[in-house]
């Protein structure tokens, strides 16, 4: 299933939510995009306190459920695991993506995956840009200025980069861009 198919076609706002996940915080950001433009909705850094891995898991999967059934996006985008040096935090990183992947399909909403490299890209045309290059954009493209808080700038991005996929014909949700 591709975003694009999944909604309807003469539909002419798409609310994206974007969502950066971590292990003990995650940001989010919710843009709605009508053809080219796009606007700001609402954005947070949603922690977590340490807990168990169980217990952390859980309280992740019941935000984003709320999260879900609050703000009815159409699509959500969420970032590719990006493979670091640290096994234990690439790992609880991954565990927390597949709750929220998990609570997204349970609600049936079209996901789509992103690279961090094709998020960059989508937002600052370079694949390869720093995270200051990318919250500037996102405050560029959002005609907002946001005060910088790596996770929420980073999920706005990867929202931003989802409606950039759709405006494109979609995404093929088994077969994600790299």
């Amino acid at each position: 299933m591709t975003c694009t198919t999944a909604l309807p076609q003469r539909r002419r706002d798409i609310r994206v939510l974007g969502i950066d996940p971590g292990t003990t915080r995650i940001g989010y950001g919710i843009i709605v995009a009508r053809g080219a433009a796009l606007t700001h909705v609402r954005s947070e850094l949603v922690q977590f306190p340490a807990s168990t891995g169980a217990e952390r898991l859980h309280r992740i999967a019941e935000a984003i459920d709320t999260l879900l059934r609050t703000e009815r996006p159409d699509c959500v985008s969420i970032e590719r695991l990006f493979v670091t040096r640290n096994q234990r935090t690439a790992m609880s990183v991954a565990e927390a993506r597949g709750v929220i992947m998990a609570a997204v399909a349970a609600h049936q909403i079209p996901l789509i995956e992103l690279t961090p490299s094709a998020v960059k890209l989508a937002v600052t045309g370079d694949g390869r840009a720093s995270k200051a290059a990318v919250a500037r954009m996102v405050g560029y493209l959002l005609k907002e200025r946001f005060q910088v808080v790596d996770d929420i700038t980073d999920a706005l991005a990867i929202a931003i980069a989802g409606a950039g996929t759709l405006s494109f014909g979609g995404v093929d949700t088994q077969h994600p861009h790299p």
